[in-house]
């Protein structure tokens, strides 16, 4: 192909709706664990599979396995004529975009062009008019959900397309679902601090209304309700969708993490067994299982004197479903940190130490990963180790990241308390007045951030830093 229709290919394949096109990015999730969760939505047939295809097609070419990549697309298309037998333009466009692009990067290019023409000419079939983007409801929704299974940074996002797709078809119980789990979602990652926290419950509840077998919906209804403390029709939510799937694991390991909050354990881990007989390699499953141990940990501790011997097998339990996770999802920043935090609680430093260490070498860490991990690390030195500089250091490391989070706070008030405790003892330096003037300095007591510099410049008059901080506070207070 000369060089000139080549560039002219890549443009037209540049203006096609696909996954190609819709800015998914590789480095932001685990590829391997979203071919698993993928292929176990595939399995259950739940859901319907075009948008499953469509998306692991993606996932295989990312991976360099364009073979694979085809093989999912011919489902695709297998699946629509099968199903929808007369929207097959409608619902194909996708799949075509994605054909075009992968053979495209196959150096075929004639395939890829004979693929461009035909979303060509179905958009104009459609449309009226020769383009090759044309503004379907089906399309916003299925860039919906792969931007849902592409992680927290794209959810906002995700929620703007099936608003989109919404204003074509306000009653599509699909697009009501993938609307109200994006802004289920968007809310859970804002930690309440969202504007519109809490307006999910009335976009879930539309949803359910109008899908009354959506039961992974159902649960998120449930959930968000007892996060307002209205456990009981929460409960009853749990228990109707219970009745309709009680084997879709899709739903069942949102009812398990409905009775561990509860404070129902013990009947958490069971709906979790029953969902692992399913999908026995569930990634998510297995990381549930070790936080539902963990809690059934704490409830034995709180007894005040827990035989050993059950405390161990449960740090046990806890251990074994942790490093199975983190096994395979090696960017799995949380896994890593309950991993290691119950090395900690066996003794086993060293295991403690390996696995923070593969923590803060994973690369796609976010802002609020990086200061819950500081955090924890910083208790490890603090209270493991013994050494209450590195503590120190990493609470400061955390708290210097400039993102307002839970990490954050736990990373500021852990810091604070041990340098208010150095300095009662008399052990404090110039560098402890001058970290807790930052604090105060954060937390808007200027006053005594004041007093906190004017004590670190005594210590060390020519601290730029410190005179700096001490002077921007001074004209503060004075203007």
């Amino acid at each position: 192909m000369s060089t000139i229709s080549k560039n002219s290919l890549k443009k037209s394949l540049l203006q096609l709706e696909c996954h190609f096109t819709w800015t998914l990015l590789k480095e932001d999730v685990d590829l391997d664990n979203l071919e698993e969760s993928i292929i176990d939505l595939i399995d259950i047939g739940f859901y319907e599979n075009l948008t499953n295809y469509n998306l692991l097609s993606y996932v295989y070419h990312l991976k360099h396995l364009n073979k694979e990549a085809l093989e999912n697309l011919q489902k695709a298309e297998e699946f629509v004529q099968k199903c929808h037998p007369n929207e097959i333009d409608t619902k194909s466009l996708v799949t075509w975009g994605n054909y075009a692009w992968i053979y495209y990067h196959m150096d075929r290019y004639k395939e890829a062009q004979a693929y461009v023409s035909q979303v060509e000419n179905s958009c104009k079939k459609l449309s009226g008019t020769a383009q090759l983007k044309i503004q379907l409801p089906e399309i916003y929704a299925e860039q919906g959900w792969a931007l849902l299974k592409f992680g927290k940074k794209y959810y906002g996002r995700a929620k703007e397309c099936f608003e989109k797709a919404l204003s074509k078809e306000p009653n599509n119980p699909e697009f009501n679902a993938g609307y109200a789990i994006a802004a289920y979602r968007l809310e859970e990652h804002s930690n309440g601090k969202n504007e519109e926290a809490n307006s999910s419950v009335e976009i879930l509840k539309r949803a359910v209304e109008l899908n009354q077998i959506d039961t992974v919906v159902m649960a998120l209804l449930a959930l968000k309700l007892q996060q307002l403390h209205q456990d009981d029709e929460g409960e009853r939510y749990i228990e109707e969708a219970m009745k309709k799937t009680p084997n879709l694991p899709y739903f069942l390991r949102y009812a398990a993490i409905f009775y561990r909050k509860k404070g129902k354990v013990d009947k958490a881990l069971e709906i979790l067994r029953k969902a692992l007989t399913v999908t026995p390699k569930s990634m998510f499953l297995h990381h549930q299982m070790g936080v539902s141990y963990r809690a059934k940990l704490k409830q034995l501790e709180r007894t005040g004197n827990p035989p050993q011997d059950q405390v161990e097998k449960l740090i046990q339990e806890c251990i074994f479903h942790f490093k199975a996770v983190i096994d395979q999802k090696t960017k799995f920043c949380s896994g890593h940190i309950d991993l290691a935090v119950m090395y900690e609680k066996a003794k086993k430093y060293k295991e403690a130490e390996e696995t923070y260490q593969k923590a803060f070498q994973i690369k796609t860490l976010s802002n609020d990963e990086k200061q819950l991990l500081c955090y924890q690390y910083g208790n490890f030195h603090q209270y493991c180790k013994r050494s209450e500089s590195e503590a120190i250091r990493y609470y400061k490391e955390g708290l210097k990241i400039e993102e307002d989070s839970h990490g954050r706070c736990m990373c500021k008030t852990a810091l604070k308390k041990l340098l208010e405790k150095r300095i009662q003892k008399g052990l404090e330096d110039e560098a402890d007045f001058g970290t807790l003037g930052l604090i105060y300095q954060l937390d808007g007591k200027n006053h005594e951030a004041i007093e906190c510099y004017e004590k670190a410049i005594e210590r060390n008059p020519d601290n730029e830093e410190y005179l700096s901080a001490l002077c921007e506070l001074r004209l503060s207070l004075s203007s």
